[in-house]
């Protein structure tokens, strides 16, 4: 049987700015992207969807990004090397110790934002970010967009590996994701993303914006968990799949 992971990126609200419904898609899910606090979120939120993820069984990975409160992590950002294989320290760190402190476990890594669309053809970048997962836990799986640079840099640096596709993006004709700035970029129509997750996980192929057809290897699913209906498109998506025949289940072990 064909199985597939789906995944989440969650434990980014803030009061005053409620982004998901982790709970409901902790229901959905079979990896949560957990935030580590530099792009989003709060220690005690944060703290709230481990414990929530861990209750689920749900994999937990951290969500590391540019210390980027303001802009969402979502502006692309040039920090030395020294300074961001520290700041991803850091945020692993910070996330494994309230992740041990509810029970749970850190299995994955999976970069957010601009950080992840940067490593995906940076080299220094994705350098720094690999040698930070090693620093940390050489045994974390190094989750990124299906052909990008930094899961090659990844592998030869001895770190398993992981690629994702995305359901609720559109995909330029090079396989890249197009970019948020531009119109049409987040997808919204929950039956029309999950038809096209199906043929990903049977076919291997995401139809571009132009009309060709991308190859894509990808071993998860992500439903970003601040896209407006992000609940929706997970569950449908789910549902489609499971009616497809392929099964859902993690990529990593849970610890």
């Amino acid at each position: 049987m064909i199985t597939i992971d789906l995944n989440s990126d969650l434990g980014e609200n803030v009061p005053e700015r409620i982004v998901s419904d982790d709970a409901r898609m902790l229901e959905i899910v079979t990896s949560a992207n957990v935030s580590c606090g530099f792009h989003a979120g709060t220690p005690e939120g944060i703290r709230g969807t481990l414990a929530a993820a861990s209750r689920a069984g749900v994999v937990i990975g951290a969500h590391p990004g540019y210390r980027d409160p303001e802009n969402f992590g979502r502006t692309p950002l040039a920090p030395d090397s020294a300074t961001l294989q520290a700041h991803i320290e850091y945020q692993l760190g910070a996330l494994g110790g309230l992740a041990s402190a509810v029970g749970g476990g850190v299995s994955y890594v999976k970069p957010h934002g601009a950080l992840y669309n940067t490593i995906a053809n940076d080299e220094r970048q994705a350098a720094d970010v690999v040698a930070a997962v090693k620093a940390i836990d050489p045994s974390l799986v190094l989750l990124g967009l299906a052909g990008s640079v930094v899961l090659t840099i990844a592998e030869r640096a001895g770190l398993a590996v992981a690629a994702e596709a995305f359901a609720d993006r559109a995909y330029l004709p090079d396989g890249r994701l197009v970019p948020r700035t531009q119109q049409g970029a987040v997808l919204h129509e929950p039956a029309t993303i999950a038809q096209r997750m199906v043929r990903l996980a049977a076919e291997g192929v995401i139809r571009a914006v132009d009309g060709t057809d991308v190859a894509v290897a990808a071993q998860s699913i992500c439903v970003h968990g601040d896209s407006p209906g992000a609940v929706a498109i997970a569950a449908e998506t789910k549902r489609m799949l499971m009616a497809a025949g392929i099964g859902i289940a993690p990529f990593a072990g849970a610890r």
